[in-house]
C-alpha cells in the first residue's frame, strides 16, 4: 500500500470526515447513521491511501508516484 493521498487532499478529507461524522450528533432519528460514511474520507485521509484512488491511477502525494 502505497501512500497516494497528498497533503491538501489529507486535511480535506479529515476535515469532511468529522464534519460527517458530527452528524451523528445533530442529526435525530433514523438519518443520524448517514453521519457514518464520514467514517470513509477520515481513514482514508489518516493512512494517505485510497482505494479508489489507485483504481483510477490517481495520485495527489508530491513526488511519491511514478515518474514522468
Amino acid at each position: 500500500m502505497k501512500a497516494n493521498v497528498g497533503g491538501v487532499d489529507k486535511v480535506l478529507r479529515i476535515v469532511a470526515g468529522l464534519g460527517l461524522l458530527s452528524l451523528i450528533l445533530i442529526l435525530e432519528g433514523n438519518a443520524r447513521w448517514w453521519g457514518l460514511v464520514g467514517v470513509v474520507p477520515l481513514l482514508t485521509g489518516l493512512v494517505n491511501f485510497c482505494p479508489l484512488y489507485t483504481l483510477l491511477g490517481l495520485n495527489t502525494g508530491a513526488g511519491k508516484g511514478k515518474s514522468a
